[in-house]
């Protein structure tokens, strides 16, 4: 009888063919480059996705989760140890005078609110344009057109090393695109959310979503990232230079600018 020893091997005897090796993130990424993960693991609701952080967690795994794959850029020399693609897409609609959806973290949030608009259901109409899932949009307080997630949501789901516990707006310490899970004030994983919504017409709900969509098409370029932004000039790097931008911006307006973008894997 053959015992596993190895954290890998643990990983297979549990999950089985979920667990992939050397996976190229490339194709889970909005910009659509990325070199490999060591292992990649799909999670396809909630459920999985805490029964399978507290596996790595026990195992003293080193690892990621990786929604829609946005607002990240992963390095060309992959990313070591596990990467959980979060694929957990529940959405369950709860109709009355206060409207609301409690969505699993997987979710496309401009999927979600074209659904919402579809049914007469308006609150996310600034979220049709904005990429990524909702986890990201918790963790990142993602907003657009004026709104935002503090704006709309109850409460959202979080695994913690307490549990399953659920948070509010208030308790998110929700800023300009950050929160207490950004700032790494709290060590924790978006689970599932439920946002806001009101009574409405899908006439009227759709039209408000065409035109954001109409003025985001008019003022941003469309498509993926292709890659680098600049190229290096004779006998220099690009990204040498812009640093120096960064440091004169701060020697002369006291500015820190901050990447929006969070780098992931080697650097």
């Amino acid at each position: 009888m053959v015992v596993a020893t190895r954290p890998i091997d643990i990983l297979y005897a549990k999950l089985g063919d979920k667990v992939k090796e050397n996976v190229s993130l490339a194709p889970y990424t909005s910009a659509r480059i990325g070199g490999p993960a060591d292992i990649l693991i799909p999670a396809e609701s909630a459920d999985e996705l805490a029964r399978i952080i507290k596996l790595l967690q026990n195992q003293d795994m080193d690892y990621i989760i990786l929604g829609g794959g946005s607002n990240v850029l992963v390095s060309d020399k992959g990313v070591r140890g596990v990467v959980v693609l979060n694929r957990a897409k529940g959405v369950r609609f709860h109709n009355g005078d206060e409207p609301s959806v409690t969505v699993e973290s997987g979710v496309v949030f401009s999927n979600l609110a074209n659904r919402c608009a579809a049914k007469g259901l308006a609150g996310l109409e600034w979220a049709a344009t904005v990429p990524g899932t909702i986890g990201g949009a918790v963790y990142g307080n993602a907003g657009a057109f004026g709104g935002d997630m503090a704006g709309n949501l109850i409460w959202s789901e979080l695994l913690t090393e307490n549990g399953r516990e659920k948070f509010t707006a208030e308790q998110m310490g929700y800023g300009y695109r950050t929160s207490v899970l950004k700032r790494g004030e709290l060590d924790a994983i978006a689970l599932a959310a439920e946002l806001r919504l009101q009574n409405s017409t899908k006439e009227e709900a759709t039209v408000k979503i065409e035109q954001f969509s109409a003025h985001r098409k008019a003022t941003q370029p469309p498509g993926a990232s292709m890659g680098s932004m600049f190229k290096n000039p004779s006998g220099d790097y690009a990204g040498r230079l812009i640093e120096l931008v960064m440091k004169t911006v701060k020697e002369i307006q006291s500015v820190d600018l901050e990447l929006e973008v969070e780098l992931v894997g080697e650097w």
